[in-house]
């Protein structure tokens, strides 16, 4: 299911009941489409005259960009619930998951028969499912480095910033070859688009099979540089 806000405040108010002992104030619920996490908690921080730091102005934002379970949206819910008792109560913990958070998480576990986590972040299968599925044109760079790794970069298509990635990437002594390639695989929707100067690592015959009918940009020189492309 993909949450909607009079659900997760529905929600909000049976847990608030059940687990909270109505503690927590209401708080503005917001609707993410993002890839990364299933629900966050978010706040702003101040400084009070007395040199303590305040958080203040709580959010509650939670993912409908994947269909999940509807125990696990609960799940969700209570998990980010923890967060902003712990928030709004300006409880002390060592972590964003400490031992204050464990504490509460292990007795709502316990009393309600809950599934939480620490790890809250979507699944591989959950990001697959969140990638996006249009067609979008991409420049890639496939980075072949001399211990047999192989790393993708997707590029802006702006060539003075391709040109300095493919300089200052090439110039590496580790790194072997730079192929580049004019393409738009869906596959690729799942790599950020970027000039920074890193690769994300993947299987080699897995990320060629989806260049199979991509252009390939030629280039020349060491490092090598685009000579014209699509």
């Amino acid at each position: 299911m993909k949450a909607t806000i009079p659900y997760i405040e529905t929600k909000f108010e049976e847990f608030n009941r059940l687990m909270f002992a109505n503690q927590l104030p209401k708080i503005p619920i917001e609707l993410s489409d993002a890839k990364t996490f299933l629900g966050v908690c978010v706040s702003k921080r101040r400084r009070l005259p007395d040199g303590r730091t305040e958080h203040y102005d709580f959010r509650l934002r939670i993912n409908t960009r994947i269909d999940l379970p509807e125990q696990e949206v609960e799940d969700t819910i209570i998990h980010e619930m923890i967060h902003y008792f712990i928030g709004i109560n300006q409880l002390k913990d060592t972590s964003s998951h400490g031992p204050v958070f464990k504490g509460i998480m292990k007795r709502i576990n316990e009393q309600f028969g809950r599934h939480l986590t620490i790890s809250h972040k979507s699944t591989k299968e959950q990001k697959e499912q969140a990638y996006d599925t249009k067609k979008h044109w991409h420049v890639v760079a496939v980075v072949l480095f001399k211990d047999g790794k192989t790393g993708v970069k997707v590029l802006p298509r702006v060539m003075p910033r391709i040109i300095n990635y493919c300089t200052h990437v090439g110039a590496n002594s580790q790194v072997s070859d730079i192929q580049l390639f004019w393409t738009n695989d869906i596959y690729f929707n799942r790599f950020p688009n970027s000039a920074a100067l890193y690769v994300t690592f993947v299987d080699h015959d897995e990320v060629m099979n989806h260049l199979t009918d991509a252009q390939v940009l030629k280039c020349f020189g060491n490092p090598r540089i685009i000579l014209y492309g699509r």
